[in-house]
């Protein structure tokens, strides 16, 4: 029994350090990304499609950008089942030409409602063919939602695929995006969600893990070597 108690303790012990260690983890990306975004707005001609740029486009992400450019709006994809203030839509994907460099880079525009009589009609959106100014962070590629396979085209789409995307559209596209900031406008939202670091979450099962641990080796104290000990009643 001693054997078995010490290894519950233990691993319930370690689960709950491994916990707090994925807590820190993600402190410590929350905080890189605060400190990136805190930085000088960077100009949409630092971004290059060569390859030693790539490493460095990484470490750019969540900074702030100011790109001048040409919108490629045959191209724009409205991702579904995004949400907004808990409202059903699209995220609206143009490429932009970035102006003096001729870089192509995907901007996540903003949400736009979708029909609910038509769920083929696109919304109203508006796209200037001059020359643009458009302010935002640097973001990952779209996550991808579960879909069940195959090739997506036409501009409604549950995902974007940079290689497939890429090879449709014949554009050397980056592998990063805008994400736009700003009022509403071009009728299209921004009131992006903050993504929650889910640092509450962990120390709320360390605390669970070191609770089970701690019972583990209460219940072997008490049944192995209290109650043993304690003088029985006279039958």
């Amino acid at each position: 029994m001693l054997a078995v108690a010490a290894m519950g303790v233990a691993i319930t012990f370690s689960l709950g350090l491994w916990q707090l260690g994925r807590a820190h983890e993600k402190t410590a990306l929350q905080d890189a990304r605060t400190q990136q975004s805190g930085k000088e707005a960077l100009d949409g001609r630092s971004l290059r499609s060569g390859p030693e740029e790539v490493a460095q486009r990484s470490e750019l992400i969540h900074r702030r950008m100011v790109v001048t450019g040409r919108w490629l709006p045959t191209h724009t994809v409205y991702l579904d089942n995004r949400q907004m203030n808990a409202k059903p839509g699209f995220f609206v994907l143009t490429p932009l030409q970035i102006d003096g460099t001729g870089e192509v880079l995907v901007v996540q525009r903003g949400w736009a409602q979708r029909s609910f009589t038509d769920r083929a009609a696109l919304p109203p959106v508006q796209t200037p063919d001059e020359l643009v100014q458009v302010k935002g962070h640097l973001a990952p590629w779209p996550s991808r939602l579960y879909d069940f396979g195959g090739t997506e085209s036409g501009p409604i789409r549950q995902n974007l695929d940079l290689t497939a995307y890429r090879q449709e559209t014949g554009l050397k596209v980056l592998e990063v995006t805008l994400l736009q900031s700003g009022g509403p406008s071009e009728g299209l939202l921004r009131e992006w969600p903050v993504v929650a670091s889910g640092v509450e979450k962990h120390h709320g099962y360390a605390f669970q893990w070191f609770g089970l641990s701690g019972l583990i080796a209460l219940l072997y104290v008490w049944f192995q070597i209290v109650q043993p000990r304690r003088p029985k009643r006279p039958a």
